[in-house]
């Protein structure tokens, strides 16, 4: 099942550790004079970066977003930035900061209406410009945006959430200081731990999974498994924080380059309706897009090496080496009902709401690295599992 054959892309430079913050304005003045700074909410950490900015003669504008990247707010974003004038942009906080960023730097240089260059809802017009210098700082530890190629667009006239993506919008610098995540509340860090996590499980078992993918998986799938729950009991957890960081660095390295499957086939669509936090989404569909493929293919491909890949998840989850195929499943359960994770009926879906969330999901372009075709029946089993 593993490509053999294969490529790999990702951010120009990356800079990992405590502190790394600190030296931002060395690595901005490589890109000019007036950044444009797209942030979350986080006044203090916008503060901070400002501070770090003014120390080097670099002025700055901010654009504050407080919720996940509509395309209307990327045209805003892209306006104020021209009228700034500015040199580079610098995407600050968690995966809609980031991915807002990345989309303005990008429609900065290529003039056409974002709606041109969309996926699925839009005309899939490829970018002929390079973006302009882009930096991407997370503050969370969960999407891996500042590794991949794509910015997820929630567009409310379509209800649903598509992606802007092209090869030149990988950030030039991805810049992932642990110390930034300190602050996440339990309920955050639990959330984006679970997106880290799916983005590392499901590349594993991608039909796209390459050698290079599988090395970054499995010790992302084996530092959630050991630190993901310490975390989510003591935020100041220094080496859960670090470890956290990498896994979601992780995910994001891997699924630009192995693709993901049905969780986020499914999460994708259902946020652009239901408005949920998609993490708490990808949570609650892990363990049962897990069982469902695995029945799927043993029922259908019994011979398929991803069987094994499944065990080995189990193994690496359960940190035992007879663990059996389904002890991952299980495992996973007991950690988001731990960690409380809503059900999906807790954001208003019902069962009325499938086949028009199947529709949607079928189009989404995760679905196409699941390592094997779930058929309607089993996607709407997986929903009512859980609802």
């Amino acid at each position: 099942m593993v490509n053999m054959g294969f490529e790999f892309a990702t951010a120009t430079q990356i800079i990992y550790g405590n502190g790394k913050l600190n030296n931002i304005g060395e690595y901005a003045s490589l890109f000019g004079n007036r950044s444009f700074i797209v942030s979350g909410s986080n006044t203090e950490k916008n503060e901070t970066l400002q501070n770090l900015l003014e120390d080097k003669k670099i002025k700055h504008q901010i654009f504050m977003i407080d919720r996940e990247p509509t395309i209307q707010i990327v045209r805003s974003g892209v306006e104020a930035a021209r009228k700034f004038d500015t040199n580079f942009v610098i995407g600050i906080g968690g995966g809609s900061a980031v991915d807002c960023g990345k989309a303005i730097s990008a429609l900065l240089t290529n003039r056409s209406d974002v709606f041109e260059y969309l996926e699925v809802i839009g005309n899939g017009k490829p970018l002929t410009q390079d973006p302009l210098p882009y930096i991407a700082i997370p503050t969370t530890a969960g999407t891996g945006a500042e590794v991949t190629k794509n910015a997820v667009l929630e567009s409310p006239d379509h209800a649903v959430k598509v992606s802007l993506r092209h090869k030149k919008m990988f950030p030039d610098i991805a810049l992932i200081d642990p110390e930034l995540t300190f602050s996440m509340p339990a309920e955050v860090t639990a959330y984006t731990g679970m997106d880290a996590l799916t983005q590392v499980i499901e590349p594993f078992v991608s039909n796209k999974a390459n050698p290079l993918t599988d090395s970054i998986c499995f010790d992302g799938i084996r530092r959630a498994a050991q630190y993901l729950e310490r975390v989510y009991y003591n935020g100041n957890d220094i080496e859960g924080r670090k470890n956290m960081s990498l896994v979601s660095l992780f995910g994001g390295l891997a699924l630009t380059n192995a693709g993901l499957g049905a969780v986020h086939g499914i999460a994708g669509p259902f946020g652009g309706v239901f408005h949920a936090p998609h993490g708490a989404v990808c949570a609650r569909l892990l363990p049962f897009v897990m069982a469902k493929n695995i029945e799927a293919l043993k029922n259908r491909e019994p011979n398929n090496d991803v069987l094994s890949r499944y065990k080995m998840i189990s193994q690496i989850l359960t940190n035992n080496n007879n663990a059996g195929i389904h002890e991952g499943v299980d495992w996973i359960i007991k950690l988001i009902d731990l960690m409380k994770i809503p059900s999906l009926s807790q954001y208003g879906f019902k069962e009325e709401n499938i086949p028009e969330l199947l529709k949607k999901s079928r189009n989404a372009s995760s679905m196409k690295g699941n390592p094997i075709r779930l058929m309607d029946i089993e996607l709407e089993s997986i929903l009512n599992q859980a609802m």
